[in-house]
């Protein structure tokens, strides 16, 4: 997956809206009309939003007549979550030292109370 496309994937899933939209659209295909419903925002402007998911590829428009839904495409998603699937090892590495010295302050702290020391 090239580099451009990546960064419009994570560049359309910056904005809480279209992430909205995409949680909509992920129960079935839905016009403009039904996808502004729960927001504060005329057409021209969820239409915008769908513009920006179309150009990273999230969101597909069919057309039937004057019907035109815009239906779910995941696969930029799967590619976003690979590449975020990379830094797990890093956080699962963190979490463990954290964890290692999280471990050695418990013992620590249990072989001075049991030798009667404070601190």
């Amino acid at each position: 997956m090239p580099a451009d496309q990546l960064s419009r994937t994570f560049a359309a899933l910056a904005d809480p809206t279209r992430r909205a939209i995409l949680a909509r659209l992920a129960h079935g295909e839905a016009t403009v009309g039904q996808l502004a419903e729960p927001f504060a925002m005329s057409f021209a402007a969820v239409s915008k939003h769908l513009r920006v998911l179309e150009a990273a590829e999230l969101v597909s428009r069919g057309r039937n007549a004057q019907y035109r839904p815009a239906t779910l495409d995941a696969r930029p998603l799967a590619n976003a979550c690979a590449w975020i699937s990379d830094y797990a090892k890093f956080w699962g590495a963190s979490f463990d030292a954290l964890s290692d010295v999280l471990a050695e302050i418990t013992t620590t702290e249990t072989s001075m109370t049991d030798k009667g020391e404070t601190s």
